[in-house]
C-alpha cells in the first residue's frame, strides 16, 4: 500500500500539477501587482481614485459598499486580458505555425476495414476472383 502512495505521488502528472499550482501562484502575484499599481494608478489619474473599495449606495441610514465587487471585476478582466494577450494568443501563433508546415495526418483503417482487406486478399491468393462491385448493378444477396 506504501509502494502504490509512492507510486502515485512520483508519477508524472502529480508532480506536473504541483509545478503548475505554484506557478499559478506566482504568475497571480505578478498579475495583481500589475492590476493594483499600474492599472490602478491609471484608473486613478483618469477617474480621481484607483480604490473603489469604500464607494457605495447609502439608503435609510445604510451604506451598501459596492467598491468591493467593482474592485473584483476590474481585477478579473485584467487578469483575463493578462492571460489572454500573454499566454492564448502566442500559444495558438506558436500552434499554427508548428501546423502550416506538417500535412494532415491520414487516418488508420479501422479493424472491420483491415479485416476485410485480408479477407479479399486471401480469397484472391486462392483463386477466387474478387472484383470490386460495379456502381451501376445493385448489390447481389445471399
Amino acid at each position: 500500500m506504501i509502494k502504490g502512495f509512492k507510486d502515485f505521488l512520483l508519477r508524472g502528472n502529480v508532480v506536473d500539477l504541483a509545478i503548475a499550482v505554484v506557478l499559478g501562484g506566482a504568475f497571480g502575484a505578478v498579475v495583481a501587482a500589475f492590476a493594483k499599481d499600474f492599472i490602478g494608478g491609471l484608473i486613478g489619474v483618469i477617474g480621481g481614485t484607483p480604490d473603489f473599495g469604500a464607494a457605495g449606495i447609502e439608503a435609510n441610514g445604510s451604506k451598501i459598499i459596492i467598491g468591493s465587487t467593482i474592485n473584483a471585476l476590474i481585477y478579473f478582466v485584467i487578469v483575463a486580458a493578462v492571460v489572454y494577450f500573454a499566454l492564448v494568443v502566442p500559444m495558438n501563433a506558436l500552434a499554427a505555425r508548428r501546423k502550416k508546415g506538417q500535412e494532415p495526418e491520414t487516418a488508420a483503417p479501422s479493424e472491420d476495414i483491415i479485416l476485410l482487406t485480408e479477407i479479399r486478399d486471401l480469397l484472391r491468393q486462392q483463386g477466387g476472383a474478387v472484383d470490386a462491385p460495379s456502381t451501376t448493378e445493385p448489390p447481389k444477396t445471399l
